[in-house]
């Protein structure tokens, strides 16, 4: 019953509009108090979380991702990409599909996918004669591969709370990637060519060399972060630290389009973001000590074997319940509140705790696209200046994919642990 009273107090503070952290750090901090635990304990285990190696790689990767959103990086993979695609009827529509693709192995965050993109891309598309609604629910639930596709900072998180390989988690997220994108260009294909949309004109040969050769620094960080990791040479937080000095390398060498006197403001501007990190992680922390202590995830235990659940009844109902969580909450907040809550029954019911936090990863997109919360919603409404209908008209079809997606990765968790099982046995 304590428990219940914690996790609705929890759940009203964000309704309320209280952040992320507080909300965690203040239920865990109350309930904690209430139980008679000792406050220092649960203290030293929030600050002994955060005091690891693997988490000094997120304000690296948020350093890297800044730089590479205003370097100019998001407009040449558009470039490029139109480059190979655009001449095919849609092939617009199918740009923003592999752009964003590749962009979202940069940034590691859906919003700011969504953002660099959608910039681009939304006044393009509606320019030449695309639906606006299709076009922003195109860019919203492309964005949402920023989260999926690695270095992601959702998959660290993760990594931390659950104690799990974070190379492991990279490369599980890789398969499934490439697979969203694919269903996401095969509907684009199909839409594009019911509804007539044109096509863009070939370039020369000497222009599409140009392009392609113009995006290869950009390309070469995230394959310079995966060459470190894979190979044994670097560390998940050194491979994190490269990419940030190349990030600033390449956007004030190859692109220039960052002036040496703004590399301070836009330092500053990624150490605010890790820093908002750092406090949810470390409550985040917080809250998974008391939910232990609690005594919820034995309950769930014993709860799942008195009722004989079968792993895809778990899978499902935990889906529907994420679903809806994610309408109402922000996406991170899900994954903090659902992982320390299910690991316990991830081992009871043969669940691989990577394979689950591929799942939890694809709801957490989801949750990125429905409103009232969906934050790819309000900003590509805001950035196409488009009512908020619009924008949520145009996703249903999208989320309709991503649901689909969702059971492929579900029940086929062969998908996400192919990879790891062949490269990390």
């Amino acid at each position: 019953m304590e428990a219940a009273i914690g996790l609705i107090g929890m759940l009203a503070l964000m309704a309320a509009g209280a952040p992320i952290f507080v909300a965690l750090g203040a239920t865990a901090l109350v309930m904690i108090s209430l139980e008679g635990r000792p406050l220092m304990d649960a203290a030293g285990h929030s600050i002994s979380g955060i005091n690891s190696s693997t988490f000094i790689a997120v304000p690296f990767f948020v350093m890297a991702a800044t730089f590479m959103q205003k370097g100019g990086i998001a407009r040449i993979i558009i470039e490029a990409a139109e480059a190979w695609v655009g001449h095919f009827r849609g092939g617009l529509a199918l740009v923003a599909v592999i752009a964003t693709t590749l962009f979202a192995a940069i940034s590691g965050s859906s919003v700011v996918t969504a953002m660099a993109m959608g910039t681009f891309l939304i006044p393009a598309m509606v320019a030449r004669g695309y639906d606006r609604p299709f076009s922003l629910g195109l860019i919203g639930a492309s964005g949402t591969m920023g989260i999926l596709i690695p270095p992601s900072l959702s998959m660290i998180l993760y990594g931390l709370i659950a104690e799990e390989s974070v190379p492991r988690l990279f490369l599980a997220g890789v398969i499934p990637g490439l697979l969203q994108a694919t269903l996401l260009g095969a509907w684009v294909i199909w839409y594009s060519r019911r509804k007539g949309y044109a096509s863009g004109e070939r370039p020369t040969r000497a222009e599409f060399i140009s392009r392609n050769l113009r995006v290869l620094p950009a390309i070469a960080i995230p394959l310079s972060v995966f060459a470190g990791i894979y190979s044994g040479y670097t560390t998940v937080t050194e491979s994190a630290g490269v990419a940030a000095v190349a990030a600033v390398f390449v956007a004030l060498v190859f692109y220039r389009e960052v002036k040496p006197r703004e590399i301070f403001g836009m330092a500053a501007e990624g150490m605010r973001t890790a820093s908002a990190v750092t406090f949810i992680l470390m409550f985040a922390l917080l809250f998974a000590h008391w939910i232990t202590g609690s005594g919820v995830p034995t309950a769930l235990v014993n709860l799942a074997v008195e009722w004989e659940l079968e792993r895809w009844q778990f899978l499902l109902a935990l889906n529907i319940s994420m679903i809806i969580l994610g309408m109402f909450l922000d996406a991170v907040a899900v994954m903090l509140i659902v992982t320390p809550i299910v690991l316990p029954v991830l081992a009871q019911l043969d669940i691989d705790p990577i394979h689950f936090g591929i799942v939890l990863i694809v709801n957490m997109e989801i949750a990125f696209l429905t409103p009232p919360i969906g934050l790819n919603l309000f900003v590509l409404s805001a950035i196409a200046k488009a009512p908020m209908s619009e924008a949520v008209r145009g996703m249903i079809p999208f989320v309709a994919i991503m649901a689909v997606f969702l059971i492929l990765i579900t029940y086929f968790p062969e998908i996400s642990l192919w990879l790891p099982r062949t490269l990390m046995p």
